[in-house]
């Protein structure tokens, strides 16, 4: 939303000149001269008052015609972790089978009160259900792995089979002792040149990739824990590791296809229309008409926008790439302004 109280628009011209990092996030600010936007701390060249416009969120920014700053990369820094939550969140990662208390962050220098602030705003959790979720995921795995209940729970540093029991069944749904047919969906955060994205993951691969703005997510989730029959929870694996990797490199410019092994729920139609979009070259387009063709059905064109449209795993299968009859950008769920961003990283790295 565009930002129209002159006395909160020089609160926040006042913060940028001062490169106040307390407001990274808070607002972005569209410099009209440059056609660029930017977040508080932005180290380049002040605009002079006159020539800024301030937006609440940074798709806003996107949708008014700015484009992001190559120095301070604010749809990346005002969304990722603090330094002090990012170290918070390796000790829950680096120490599964314990949970971290106040005490232990503090002796590490870091302030819990901040933590579950941030937590609460940008995950929507509690930093206590981020532990517990990351715990339960480590117990998950020693059980698969053939450890008994008694230990599952001792490891991951719970104090009785009772309270383990109570939280595996309320996190998973089903007692540790039916492990056999248990499966989750692991879900992690990331962020990018575009925004933030949630990534899932199954033991089998990649089963969603999308921007955390996203109309519809919570739809989305509940519709892929009810197709895989899995609860979704915190943690990460090593097809998410790689899709990071693989991600950092797409947006580098140095990768312009994807390796990372992918897990796709849907009916046979929805699959063939996305593996059509997988074959679209990195830089190139195609129209719905030229998808319904390459699978041998010219005349099912809304079919095929509606599988598009079904699409989980945004910029690995990508949808992006799809334009209308005539050239012009059609719906993306991730908003136009990325789309077209999207296009022209591609162009500019082919």
């Amino acid at each position: 939303m565009l930002i129209t109280d002159e006395k909160q628009a020089d609160e926040y011209y006042q913060a940028l000149i001062n490169r106040d990092s307390k407001y990274v996030g808070c607002f972005f600010v569209g410099v009209k001269t440059t056609a660029i936007f930017c977040i508080s701390t932005c180290r380049a060249r002040k605009p002079k008052r006159e020539n800024v416009n301030f937006y609440t969120s940074f798709k806003d920014a996107m949708d008014a015609g700015f484009r992001p700053c190559k120095v301070c990369r604010p749809t990346e820094n005002a969304n990722q972790a603090p330094l002090e939550v990012q170290a918070a969140m390796d000790l829950v990662r680096d120490c599964t089978k314990a949970k971290i208390t106040d005490q232990e962050l503090r002796e590490a220098g870091i302030r819990p009160i901040f933590v579950r602030r941030w937590f609460n705003q940008h995950y929507g959790m509690t930093f206590q259900a981020f532990q517990r979720m990351y715990r339960i995921n480590f117990a998950y795995h020693e059980l698969k792995g053939g450890k008994s209940t008694t230990h599952a729970a001792f490891d991951s540093g719970y104090d009785s089979l009772s309270g383990f029991g109570y939280t595996y069944k309320k996190l998973l749904g089903q007692s540790p002792s039916l492990i056999r047919e248990q499966s989750v969906i692991l879900i992690d955060r990331l962020t990018t040149p575009i925004g933030p994205m949630f990534v899932c993951a199954t033991e089998t691969g990649i089963c969603l990739l999308e921007f955390v703005d996203r109309r519809m997510l919570e739809t989305e989730f509940e519709d892929l824990q009810r197709r895989l029959k899995s609860t979704i929870i915190n943690g990460e694996n090593d097809h998410i590791k790689q899709l990071k990797v693989e991600l950092q490199e797409y947006f580098d410019g140095t990768r312009k296809t994807f390796d990372v092994p992918l897990h796709t729920p849907g009916t046979d139609f929805q699959n063939r229309v996305w593996q059509v979009l997988q074959n679209i070259p990195f830089a190139q387009t195609a129209s719905y008409q030229q998808q319904a063709i390459k699978l041998d059905n010219p005349k099912a064109v809304r079919a095929v926008a509606r599988a598009n449209g079904m699409n989980r795993i945004a910029i690995v299968i990508p949808c992006h790439r799809v334009i209308g009859k005539d050239g012009s950008l059609v719906g993306y769920a991730g908003g136009l302004e990325r789309k077209k961003w999207l296009l022209e990283h591609e162009q500019k790295h082919a």
